[in-house]
């Protein structure tokens, strides 16, 4: 591993995956978030995706039980102190990242990377509220982060190569691809995949088909492993609604509008799996 010592900053669905990913490569990992029960609550997340595996056959107790011993959890952002690369995976808020990365600037060490998971937001604009804005760039993990293979690298204006080589290297070490982009609203993927999403609920609310078969035809025409919808509520209707907004005024174009369907969803509390009820129902 390039680093040894990491920090994950949200231990909310990402944060805790990140972290998963980090201990199961061998670093040790402080996972904090606003309070003890939800860091409690993330490494117990951990735990339970690293049990997963194992019940799988994909990993053997005793490598679970030493990836989770390098997990810490606590609610105190100075414990980010002695870490060589944090990675903050807050909720898609812009004046909530700020303020992590102005607090984190004052903690952490003067050669410690800042990462963000963010799917969306500015690097440049993350980056301008710390000291030194050459060690800040995203490093966009995809849900789930133990299972999906691609990492964006994402650089801002001032990102530096060597913290982008870093990062890269970071990446690759975790069993991950790195891909270079560009700092745009939306990025590569999301920029592509949201307005397609966004797409699919204006056409559920014309009527054009329902969401099941919506996403069917999703499936079986353009062989997608899975429909947009259910995609979108995997993701979070929040999240989506976050990631089209950014992309509207980002680029000032009305073909990234939020469909009103989404807004009221959200509006409704209606944010998929993590509600138990987006554009379908769970358990």
């Amino acid at each position: 591993m390039v680093f040894g010592k990491l920090g994950v900053v949200g231990a909310g669905a990402m944060g805790s995956g990140i972290a998963q990913v980090l201990a199961m490569a061998g670093a040790e990992v402080y996972l904090s978030d606003v309070d003890e029960a939800r860091a409690a609550a993330g490494r117990k997340a951990v735990e339970a995706g690293l049990a997963r595996l194992v019940s799988k056959g994909k990993l053997d107790q005793a490598k679970a039980d030493a990836a989770l011993g390098l997990v810490h959890a606590g609610s105190d952002l100075a414990g980010h102190s002695d870490r060589e690369l944090v990675i903050e995976a807050a909720s898609e808020r812009l004046d909530l990242k700020l303020s992590l990365f102005a607090s984190l600037g004052s903690i952490v060490k003067p050669d410690c990377i800042l990462a963000s998971n963010t799917s969306s937001i500015s690097i440049t604009r993350l980056a301008a509220a710390v000291p030194s804005p050459e060690r800040v760039l995203g490093l966009h993990f995809f849900n789930p982060a133990p299972v999906m293979a691609l990492v964006e690298v994402v650089r801002g204006l001032d990102t530096s190569d060597a913290t982008a080589q870093a990062a890269e290297a970071l990446a690759r070490d975790l069993g991950k691809t790195p891909v270079a982009i560009r700092n745009s609203p939306g990025f590569a993927v999301n920029r592509i995949l949201c307005p397609m999403i966004n797409e699919a609920i204006y056409a559920l609310a014309d009527g054009v088909a329902t969401a099941a078969e919506l996403d069917e035809a999703m499936r079986l025409g353009a062989n997608h492993p899975m429909g947009p919808l259910a995609l979108c509520d995997l993701i979070g209707l929040d999240v989506e609604l976050a990631i089209m907004q950014v992309l509207q005024a980002g680029f000032g174009d009305p073909k990234y509008r939020p469909a009103p369907l989404l807004v009221e969803m959200v509006e409704a509390g209606r944010l998929g799996r993590k509600t138990k009820r987006g554009f379908f129902e769970y358990p």
